[in-house]
C-alpha cells in the first residue's frame, strides 16, 4: 500500500518521529513523509509511532492509498522522489 504520512508532534518529539520515518518512507517535506510499505510494515510504523508521541497532544495522519498518486509540484521540490536509490 502506499501512504502519506502528515505529522504535527511537540517540538520535544520531533526529531524522534522525523528519524523513524526516515527509516520507513521518503521526506517530502516538513512533518510529510510517504512511501510504499507492506501491511506489517504500516502496521510496525503505527505501532512506534504511538510509543514516541502524546496523543493528547500531537497528531498524525496517515493516508492509505492503493497506488502511488501522481503528484503536480508548485515552487521548489524539498527532496525529489529521483534522489531515491
Amino acid at each position: 500500500m502506499y501512504v502519506v504520512v502528515v505529522y504535527d508532534v511537540a517540538v520535544g518529539r520531533v526529531n524522534r518521529v522525523k528519524k523513524f520515518l526516515r527509516q520507513h518512507l521518503h521526506w517530502v517535506q516538513n512533518s510529510v513523509f510517504e512511501g510504499e510499505i507492506t501491511r506489517a510494515e504500516f502496521e510496525r510504523i503505527k505501532a512506534t509511532l504511538r510509543e514516541i508521541i502524546d496523543e493528547n497532544e500531537d497528531s498524525i495522519i496517515i493516508y492509505k492509498l492503493r497506488s502511488r498518486p501522481s503528484r503536480e509540484i508548485m515552487g521548489m521540490e524539498k527532496n525529489p522522489m529521483s534522489d531515491v536509490i
